[in-house]
């Protein structure tokens, strides 16, 4: 299970990284770390610096076909500098067009807005999100963890780092799935 973990440079919630990540190696999977730069990332604990992460690929120059699934955590600045990179929301809406699955917690859903693949799909996020998630189309759920299942994609979502257990639990059997 090869499994993409797309962030900006800067702003991504460490703990929404790096549980994730340990939840996917644990599974015996392979974590990859995609940026729209290269070099490292800085992780924040949520408006303070945290620690910095090696990128292995620039978005513009990794394929879709290469994963079994994708990563979107959060934090408010990191979703926010994605979604003004065409590449990366370009990346983002080929897993939906190619019906693999998707996982996002709290803000990281505004990529999956400005990707326009929301629309009549059930999701969750941090509750400052819902609005714009309704406004794009998505059916807004106050939950730990909400499955959808739309024909080939399946899109997990949660809204907060207190909700990363449920999370975990929650996607890594979905990208098992496709990797088997």
């Amino acid at each position: 299970m090869r499994v993409a973990f797309l962030v900006a440079p800067e702003g991504v919630e460490q703990i929404e990284l790096t549980e994730p990540w340990k939840a996917v190696r644990d599974a015996g999977g392979t974590p990859h770390l995609l940026s729209t730069r290269g070099g490292s990332i800085q992780a924040f604990n949520h408006l303070d610096k945290a620690d910095t992460f090696p990128v292995d690929q620039e978005v513009g120059r990794a394929d879709v076909e290469d994963y079994d699934g994708l990563v979107l955590p959060g934090g408010v600045a990191n979703p926010d500098f994605l979604r003004m990179d065409a590449r990366a929301v370009a990346f983002v809406r080929e897993f939906f067009e190619t019906g693999k699955p998707v996982a996002v917690i709290c803000h990281g859903s505004w990529t999956l807005v400005e990707a326009d693949v929301v629309r009549d799909r059930r999701i969750t996020s941090w509750p400052s999100v819902r609005t714009d998630l309704r406004n794009a189309g998505a059916r807004w759920e106050d939950a730990s963890v909400v499955r959808c299942e739309d024909g080939p994609n399946v899109l997990v979502s949660s809204r907060k780092p207190a909700d990363l257990k449920d999370f975990c639990a929650a996607f890594v059997p979905e990208f098992q799935k496709v990797s088997a």
